[in-house]
C-alpha cells in the first residue's frame, strides 16, 4: 500500500482482491483509494456503493499500474475490460498499439460475444485520409505489436466513431449491435 498524499492511500487489486505486487503496464489492477476526501455514498444507490468497496477502500472502476518509483497510471476502465478465454484484456492497450499504424486515424476496441472464448476482441477502425486497409491488414499489424490473446479477432470500419460532446468515446453504441439478443452485455 502506498501513501499517495496527505490522508490518501492507494491499492491496486487483482480480481480476487489480492494486492498487485509487480510494477509496469504488465501488472495492472483495479485502483482502490482510502481517504477522508472520498465520498461516502452514491446518491440513491447504496448497493452500488457497497459493491465498490474492498474493506475501507473504494473504487470507481479505473484500471491502473504503478511504476518503479511508485507513480500510478490509469490505463483503462474496468467496465471496458474484455474477458477472453479467462484472460483479462484491456482495450486501451490495444487501441494505443493500433493507433501507431499510419493508416489508422481512430480506433475503438471492445468485446463481442464468442461461444468459444466468452468474449473476443473486436476493433472498429477509422482509416486515415487516403489509407486503404483490410481486416487482415489490421489483425496482422496487431500481431506484430501485441500478445496473441490481445489481438482483434475481427475488425470493422467506420467513417467516424460515436463520441459525446466532451470527446469521450461511446463504446456502448458500438457494442450494442453485437450483443443484441444476448442476456448480458459484457464479455
Amino acid at each position: 500500500m502506498r501513501q499517495a498524499g496527505p490522508g490518501v492511500e492507494i491499492r491496486l487489486l487483482d480480481p480476487e482482491g489480492n494486492e498487485i505486487a509487480g510494477t509496469g503496464p504488465a501488472h495492472p489492477g483495479e485502483l482502490y483509494v482510502r481517504s477522508t476526501a472520498v465520498f461516502n455514498e452514491y446518491y440513491k444507490q447504496p448497493e452500488s456503493y457497497r459493491a465498490a468497496m474492498h474493506g475501507d477502500f473504494h473504487t470507481v472502476g479505473d484500471i491502473a499500474y504503478r511504476d518503479e518509483e511508485g507513480y500510478y497510471y490509469i490505463c483503462d476502465r474496468k467496465n471496458d475490460m474484455i474477458i477472453s478465454g479467462g484472460m483479462n484484456v484491456y482495450p486501451a492497450e490495444i487501441e494505443a498499439a493500433l493507433e501507431q499504424h499510419p493508416g489508422v486515424f481512430d480506433v475503438a476496441v471492445f468485446g463481442i460475444p464468442s461461444g468459444e472464448w466468452g468474449g473476443q476482441v473486436h476493433a472498429t477502425v477509422v482509416l486515415a485520409p487516403g489509407a486503404s486497409l483490410t481486416e487482415a491488414d489490421v489483425i496482422a499489424y496487431a500481431r506484430q505489436q501485441l500478445a496473441g490473446y490481445k489481438c482483434p479477432r475481427s475488425v470493422s470500419f467506420a467513417g467516424e466513431l460515436p463520441r459525446m460532446g466532451s470527446g469521450k468515446l461511446l463504446k456502448r453504441e458500438l457494442r450494442a449491435p453485437y450483443w443484441a439478443g444476448h442476456t448480458r452485455q459484457i464479455s
